[in-house]
């Protein structure tokens, strides 16, 4: 094992766990064209990210439903049927997290999630659990890419940025991670990652 690198950390949504908004509201909508219209104005992930940010649903909804009064219902929906979102684990990602572990590899948490949502997956993915340490955004109050949130998890759990490899999907927290001398893999796909962590002589 290359003893550079002696602490993995790993994104959440889109790398360890499948979240869309659309396999509920697919449901809830007969028109897809309305549907994507109501997702990227209403419920928009802009709206999304209020949540991420440590805003509860309690505020954010009420408001929402005060500027878009006609879709009242699909906006609570957001809320009473947001475990329908949850597409289930990605497998392969999830294969490598446990592999890692095997090797006695640290293997940490940093994610833009909810403080009313995240105990739901939290509950949901035993994976989680077997994780050495997690940081939800939405408890911080405060959302990658922010260093700030880095660096909660740098001082928390005590990493040296250098010795952990960070793995996102999304570009700008990598650019973040990368600047704060993380050594980074943008996710793309479980297979592709494999094989750079085989690279790197960590798998």
């Amino acid at each position: 094992m290359n003893n550079a690198y002696n602490t993995v950390v790993f994104d959440f949504g889109g790398v360890l766990i499948d979240w869309d908004r659309k396999y509920m509201y697919r449901k809830v909508f007969k028109d897809e064209q309305e549907m994507e219209w109501f997702l990227d104005n209403v419920c928009s992930l802009e709206w999304n990210n209020l949540q991420d940010e440590g805003f509860p649903f309690s505020e954010t909804i009420p408001a929402l439903q005060k500027k878009f009064p006609k879709y009242a219902e699909e906006i609570a929906m957001y809320e009473q049927r947001w475990c329908e979102m949850v597409g289930g684990e990605i497998t392969g990602t999830v294969e490598i997290l446990r592999e890692l572990q095997a090797k006695k590899l640290p293997v940490y948490g940093l994610t833009n999630w909810g403080s009313d949502t995240f105990p739901i997956v939290f509950k949901q993915f035993e994976f989680l659990r077997k994780l050495k340490g997690i940081v939800v955004s939405g408890d911080e109050k405060l959302v990658k890419p922010n260093p700030a949130l880095f660096q909660i998890l740098i001082d928390r759990f005590q990493l040296t940025p250098e010795e952990t490899i960070f793995i996102d999907d999304n570009s700008r927290n990598i650019e973040t991670a990368r600047q704060m001398g993380f050594k980074i893999i943008p996710f793309v796909s479980p297979e592709a990652l494999r094989e750079t962590l085989q690279q790197l002589n960590i798998l």
